[in-house]
């Protein structure tokens, strides 16, 4: 990474920490929908970035927002579960175009992103649900909790993505 990279992943930590801490814990719809955009860092994260540097990242923005929230670590085991699980995610969203390095975020079809963002965030809402709530007697408030946290994120990610997208000439 160069020097330029460091400091735009190391604005998008603190941002992206600020908003959800100061602005996002607090929205909390129909008593079970919250929106988690931090995980936008993950999947935003540069594709032929170090892996090993991807996952400790994951595990300090997990750790930071649970140390905001008073929530014990579930969003560390989140956050570290899908920067593990990330390549598989790329190969199946994007097929051989990622095993080629051929994959730009915002260059490639949209049901592509769309696929790689709802499966990144629905996992990640799933075990950060299933972490903070640890009962199978609740695994419907889990999966409602889920569904409605992952549609309500993925829409806000998509509308940041969009926001702050570059435009190309």
């Amino acid at each position: 990474m160069q020097n330029s990279d460091i400091l735009i992943t190391i604005l998008r930590f603190i941002t992206l920490v600020l908003l959800q801490v100061l602005i996002l814990n607090h929205i909390n719809f129909m008593g079970f929908v919250n929106p988690y955009v931090y995980v936008l860092f993950i999947l935003i994260f540069p594709l032929n970035g170090n892996k090993s540097l991807l996952i400790f990242l994951s595990f300090l923005l997990g750790i930071t927002i649970d140390i905001f929230s008073d929530s014990g670590g579930v969003h560390a085991a989140a956050s570290v579960f899908i920067a593990f699980i990330r390549p598989y995610i790329l190969k199946f969203a994007f097929g051989v175009s990622y095993e080629y390095n051929m994959v730009k975020l915002n260059k490639v079809p949209f049901t592509e992103r769309m696929t790689y963002i709802v499966v990144l965030v629905l996992v990640h809402h799933f075990l950060l649900f299933s972490l903070e709530i640890f009962s199978l007697s609740h695994i419907l408030l889990i999966l409602k909790s889920t569904l409605f946290s992952g549609i309500f994120s993925t829409v806000v990610i998509l509308c940041l993505l969009l926001l702050f997208s570059r435009k190309s000439s």
